[in-house]
């Protein structure tokens, strides 16, 4: 088995104070994608920096106190990449890959973009420029023998499906019909040639959403985004046994807005 956690930290700092140390010594992961982690190496703790049965890869944004993703795995990569080969973006702070055994997995953290302002400029360069390397990607493990995951925060919910309040969030970004449409490419056998493993187990179903705004009573109500995703070549997704989201008890014992999303797939 493999089990893969996936989970936007919202501040690697600040989450290990709430909880995030405490959880990372009892999960079951066998490989831990971590996104907005927002510090260096030498900025956190031993036991979150370089846990004990960890080996962990960090890549911090070069805008210090933004973006930063990181990846976790109980074995040494055969070979590790920051980056994808983006003369702008490739110092943001935003994937990290590594090669285990017959699989190819990374962490994403996609620009969250805002309308009407270069932020989402930008993230709809990252996007075209992330397209083609995903297919690139996924070609180059297979021509292996290889299986390729990402994971990560998307900053994008796909359908009426992935979000509480869809109505509402039709022209802000994250549910814009030219994110979504991109989201569809990622996810044509035709074009992306990925697979939604999450969605793929939980068809038919709103939900289940891993980020709650920190405002009012959202958590609570289960008023969610669904924009946490385990994204899989196809002989990986159909490997997939089980997935879910371990959303926290209560709003209190939350150590971030978002929640893991951990997938046990058939190696």
């Amino acid at each position: 088995m493999l089990i893969v956690t996936s989970v936007n930290v919202n501040g690697l700092r600040a989450a290990a104070k709430k909880g995030f140390t405490e959880w990372l010594a009892g999960t079951s992961a066998d490989v831990l994608c971590l996104q907005e982690v927002r510090a260096e190496a030498h900025q956190l703790p031993e036991e979150v920096a370089r846990p004990e049965g960890w080996f962990s890869l960090h890549a911090p944004a070069a805008d210090k106190g933004r973006a930063g993703v990181s990846l976790y795995t109980r074995r040494e990569p055969d070979r590790v990449r920051t980056g994808f080969g983006s003369a702008e973006f490739d110092g943001s702070g935003r994937y990290v890959e590594a090669d285990l055994p017959g699989v190819t997995v990374a962490s994403l953290y996609l620009p969250s973009g805002e309308v009407g302002t270069e932020r989402q400029e930008q993230k709809y360069r990252f996007m075209d420029e992330f397209l083609t390397y995903l297919k690139e990607l996924r070609e180059r493990a297979a021509a292996e023998g290889r299986e390729v995951l990402v994971c990560g925060d998307w900053n994008i919910a796909h359908t009426e499906a992935d979000l509480k309040n869809w109505r509402g969030n039709r022209k802000n970004a994250g549910f814009l019909p030219e994110e979504r449409e991109w989201l569809s490419r990622v996810l044509d056998p035709a074009d992306g040639g990925y697979v939604d493993v999450v969605r793929a187990q939980h068809a038919g179903v709103e939900g289940p959403y891993s980020w709650w705004s920190y405002r009012g009573r959202a958590f609570d109500n289960d008023t969610g985004w669904r924009i946490d995703y385990h994204m899989a070549s196809a002989g990986l997704a159909g490997r997939a046994l089980k997935a879910e989201v371990e959303r926290a008890a209560t709003h209190e014992e939350r150590w971030s807005d978002h929640a893991p999303v951990t997938v046990t797939y058939e190696m």
